[in-house]
């Protein structure tokens, strides 16, 4: 592996682990795809050496308006650990974070080890729950601006996240009303439509991506499918929670 890889991966994981911003990569040099996954999986391996345990994967540009913006035709991935995990009426500590930002999703839960591509007629014969979810994305780069490279050498991005109540795979997700609110204020109002036009692509296509770079995926390993509004700031002392129809509210406050 080439050793400059190493040292961005080990850049990158100073700055989430010291929570202070470091610069974009991509100003510096020019970073293949390819190359920036391999960051993303070296920066892993380190937290994973601490002792922190890969709980699942995230799925971003699951907006397909989000994917021509970037100029891009799939989804990008990242890695979710243990230590990330938020839980329901928990707290965010800030000084463990750079600039974060929040976003409503739907989860998934895996409930067998997968080895092989599935499709979206059999999906659910891979999982056994489903909820609603608060990601929250802290970017290590300055100013929260970088590359497509950057953001997936960064592991997307992900920082933190909260799970709701876990509910039976026939339980409906698709086209369902979803809103995040800050300090009980409505910031941002959506659809779980937005993620793909169904949350369920999210797995069958979590599923190849995971699959195609080497990655298992495990029972009880976790699925954040994609944002369903855009993301919103937050700071000390802000209480964030996210309602959706049919599922009991979830939130936690920023300490």
């Amino acid at each position: 592996m080439n050793q400059n890889l190493h040292q961005v991966a080990e850049q990158l994981d100073k700055a989430a682990t010291n929570a202070q911003a470091t610069p974009q990569i991509s100003k510096h040099r020019d970073l293949t795809l390819e190359e920036a996954y391999a960051i993303q999986s070296i920066s892993l391996g380190r937290r994973y050496l601490r002792g922190e345990q890969m709980t699942g994967l995230k799925l971003g540009f699951t907006s397909k308006a989000k994917m021509e913006q970037m100029g891009v035709h799939d989804m990008i991935w990242g890695q979710l650990t243990d230590a990330m995990q938020i839980y329901k009426e928990g707290e965010l500590e800030m000084t463990a974070q750079i600039h974060p930002r929040v976003e409503p999703e739907i989860a998934f839960r895996f409930g067998k080890d997968i080895v092989e591509p599935i499709s979206l007629e059999n999906a659910k014969d891979f999982v056994d729950g489903l909820t609603i979810a608060i990601e929250v994305i802290d970017s290590r780069y300055e100013n929260f601006k970088f590359s497509l490279a950057d953001v997936i050498a960064d592991n997307c991005s992900s920082s933190g996240y909260c799970l709701g109540n876990w509910m039976p795979v026939d339980h409906q997700v698709n086209s369902l009303k979803i809103s995040l609110s800050i300090d009980d204020e409505v910031q941002h109002s959506g659809n779980t439509i937005a993620i793909l036009g169904n949350p369920w692509e999210s797995v069958v296509h979590a599923v190849r991506l995971a699959l195609s770079h080497g990655i298992e995926i495990k029972k009880g390993h976790v699925l954040l499918a994609g944002a369903a509004t855009a993301a919103v700031f937050i700071n000390a002392g802000n209480k964030v929670s996210v309602a959706c129809e049919g599922f009991e509210s979830i939130g936690f406050t920023v300490k």
